[in-house]
């Protein structure tokens, strides 16, 4: 089996956050920016993609993998017996973490279960509201610099709770075309039977369209890089719905001088690493603290395995002191972050003021990776300030809600003066009619 996450441990240069004391306003849309190449400059590539995926299907998804992922593949398909061995693989303590972050995730993920919802609008008018699941789901799992199999409890457990029918995961496999076993056995401890070993936009195309092997989905869902965001994005332009906006990671610290700073520096870490395109930002309300967090962050990057990783992601992040509580949590809400730590004296004044955030973690206690692993909340969630608008993938995102009415002949005698007057005002004589012919009929007896 492949050795994963094997970064080279020579000495890193001094690595430390872009400083900015007090910033205007004026300037604030610059330091709200990501380090991310925009849409339009991926586009054209995603397009190519797309395109000859929807022409050629398995023989495109084929020639994408060789050339993003460097593997050769005889399937695109992970066999099941492959799948059923993934668990002898890893260690019983790697396996019960997983099978207690899944619990976890299956408890709060049930919660938001909703029953019908039933109202009588006038008498005689009843409307109810029911759930459906999405029958086709397909799951994108990110798979290059590191296997993430807990997406795989992010995604799949609340399509399960939801009734899904068909869940369809992809992931890309490593140069020998082998997935990491944590992948595999998770999939299969979620109830994903159908696992393919493609990445990418090969990966997003082939689930929108549907290939000789990989079945197309309703909607897609997972996190991803830059050009995962864009084919999903892409996606929606052929009827497939996507969860929401979800690239590279972003994490915002706001903190005061009762933070500790080598867990500040910690939590910026543990982002960073994610990628050389995340995103980590430091909201500080004290200088001493911004110091203390950047002699931190220097002496805990050297022991990283994936330092090189994390100290690009560092170069294109910031350090921001305000004085004024009010003006960093203006900051705070400006930038939307995909993930937001609160450690601060009175985080309790602070807390009904925040409006923009994917997933809120308060306290010195409260590291933003319990909610990427076992808390039980989501960590799939909305990034580049999309959380002005998105909510994070929950129990719904698997859903629909569709509504029902039953109207009796009380009912429509009630309300039916009131849909003629309207439909005439609107010039719709048909809508009009449709009530019309039926109030008749009541008034003749006929009803």
């Amino acid at each position: 089996m492949k050795k994963w996450c094997s970064e080279s441990m020579e000495k890193m240069p001094d690595m430390k956050m872009k400083t900015y004391t007090d910033p205007e306003r004026a300037s604030w849309k610059e330091l709200l920016q990501r380090p991310t190449t925009t849409y339009q400059e991926i586009e054209g590539l995603v397009s190519e993609v797309f395109e000859e995926i929807a022409r050629e299907g398995d023989r495109a998804v084929l020639k994408y993998v060789r050339k993003f992922d460097r593997a050769e593949l005889d399937s695109l398909r992970v066999d099941s017996e492959t799948v059923s061995a993934a668990e002898k693989a890893l260690s019983p303590e790697l396996v019960a973490s997983i099978r207690m972050a899944k619990s976890n995730i299956e408890r709060f993920h049930q919660a938001q279960q909703t029953s019908r919802i039933e109202v009588e609008t006038s008498p005689g008018v009843v409307c109810w509201q029911e759930k459906r699941p999405i029958e086709k789901v397909g799951l994108y799992i990110p798979g290059g610099t590191a296997p993430l199999f807990s997406t795989i409890l992010m995604l799949a457990v609340p399509a399960k709770l939801a009734g899904c029918s068909e869940m369809v995961l992809c992931t890309p496999s490593d140069e020998e075309g082998e997935i990491h076993p944590a992948i595999l056995f998770t999939a299969a401890l979620c109830g994903v039977d159908k696992v393919f070993r493609v990445g990418g936009i090969q990966a997003i195309a082939a689930m929108t369209f549907g290939t000789e092997s990989i079945p197309a989905v309703y909607k897609l869902f997972g996190p991803g890089n830059q050009f995962v965001t864009v084919a999903k994005q892409m996606a929606l332009k052929y009827g497939v719905a996507i969860d929401l906006p979800a690239g590279p990671s972003e994490l915002l610290v706001m903190a005061d001088e009762s933070a500790d700073p080598a867990f500040v520096a910690s939590d910026l870490l543990s982002q960073a690493e994610h990628g050389e395109d995340s995103q980590v930002v430091l909201v500080s309300l004290s200088q001493d603290l911004m110091i203390r967090v950047q002699a931190e962050l220097q002496r805990q990057l050297d022991k990283l395995p994936r330092k090189n990783i994390a100290a690009k992601a560092i170069a294109n992040s910031k350090a921001v002191f305000f004085g004024s509580e009010t003006e960093a949590l203006a900051f705070v809400n400006s930038y939307a972050p995909e993930h937001l730590i609160l450690c601060l004296k009175d985080v309790e004044a602070v807390l009904a003021g925040i409006v923009n955030a994917g997933s809120v973690f308060i306290g010195n206690y409260t590291p933003e990776s319990a909610g990427d692993y076992a808390s039980g909340t989501n960590h799939t969630l909305p990034t580049n300030g999309f959380a002005r608008n998105f909510s994070g993938v929950n129990l719904d995102s698997f859903q629909k809600a569709i509504t029902f009415q039953r109207i009796s002949p009380e009912g429509i005698e009630r309300i039916g003066g009131a849909i003629e007057k309207m439909a005439d005002a609107e010039g719709l004589y048909a809508h009009k009619n449709a009530v019309s012919l039926r109030l008749k009929k009541l008034k003749k007896g006929e009803g």
